[in-house]
């Protein structure tokens, strides 16, 4: 017991730190690669070696249909419909604007949980959090004015506030089914499912693979995409879930995003000053009051039943 706490422990600073490293990895690949193609080519790479491995080391057999039905769902939610939307957006944004606007995904949870799960009490620390969390983020903006002229860039906002309602939706069906299957093999699944489904939609769209594409740099940032964003972070992400409680872990969406602005500006020389900086600390104090009072709500209730 005291174990799998202290490996739940290390997996949520792994998740912590190296998740807000993606965003960088993610914004040089897709500067010579569709972020669609770049995601699916990612998480089907990354599940299938996964999935492989429990069933061929680990002798695990494949899921019923119910099950596999259901890991398909939360795995195209999660993963594509988030993980690949995020990275297409990082072909307009910066980085560090990304990894903050995902911080605000416990906004949309505590949305999503109040209407599918249980109606979560309306309290005064949860609507000053939201509206300090929008404050934050409107300050992000008022400094990035120029910007939002653009529409590229508008289409860059608008894909990653998308991928957060995603990632939100699929995080609340994954509290509420019991799958009755492996965690990291499960998360295996979710992965090769969100990387084919995403490889077609490439094909569909015209985006196809080019020799000359495969740079030095494209290499890199795919190949730490697999294996430190999806094998080991997803995973650690996964196995935190399961050995931690989910508040705690929650403390990754308010770390990822520091991570992410720090390497963006050092870098790839994206913006940064102390409007930005204040701003961002604003939003993540906003997200952290909602988060507390939504799990403040839960352990209520949970003890209520």
């Amino acid at each position: 017991m005291k174990k799998q706490l202290a490996n739940g422990y290390v997996a949520l600073v792994i998740v912590s730190i190296f998740w807000g490293t993606t965003y960088l990895a993610a914004r040089i690949g897709v500067q010579h690669m569709h972020g669609i193609l770049l995601a699916g080519l990612r998480q089907s790479a990354a599940g299938f070696l996964l999935v492989g491995y429990f069933m061929l080391f680990k002798g695990f057999k494949l899921p019923e249909a119910p099950v596999l039905s259901r890991l398909f769902v939360i795995g195209v939610l999660m993963l594509c419909g988030s993980n690949g939307l995020m990275t297409w957006a990082m072909q307009y944004i910066p980085s560090g604007m990304g990894a903050i606007l995902a911080a605000t995904v416990p906004i949309w949870i505590t949305i999503f949980s109040y209407f599918l799960v249980q109606k979560t009490k309306i309290t005064v620390q949860l609507v000053l959090g939201m509206v300090i969390g929008l404050a934050g983020i409107g300050g992000i903006f008022y400094d990035h004015i120029r910007e939002l002229m653009d529409p590229q860039y508008r289409f860059g906002v608008l894909l990653i506030i998308a991928a957060c309602v995603f990632w939100a939706l699929g995080s609340v069906l994954t509290a509420k089914w019991a799958l009755g299957v492996n965690y990291l093999y499960g998360a295996g699944f979710q992965m090769l499912f969100s990387g084919v489904v995403m490889l077609l939609i490439a094909i569909v769209t015209g985006q196809h693979l080019h020799a000359s594409s495969f740079t030095g740099e494209l290499w890199g940032s795919l190949l730490y995409l697999i294996f430190v964003g999806s094998l080991i972070s997803y995973s650690a992400y996964v196995f935190a879930l399961n050995n931690l409680p989910p508040s705690l872990v929650s403390i990754y969406a308010y770390i990822n995003p520091v991570v992410a602005v720090i390497l963006g500006w050092l870098i790839l020389s994206e913006k940064l000053n102390w409007v930005i900086g204040v701003s961002c600390l604003v939003t993540l104090l906003g997200v952290y009051l909602v988060n507390n009072a939504f799990n403040k709500h839960k352990r209520n209730y949970e003890r209520s039943k």
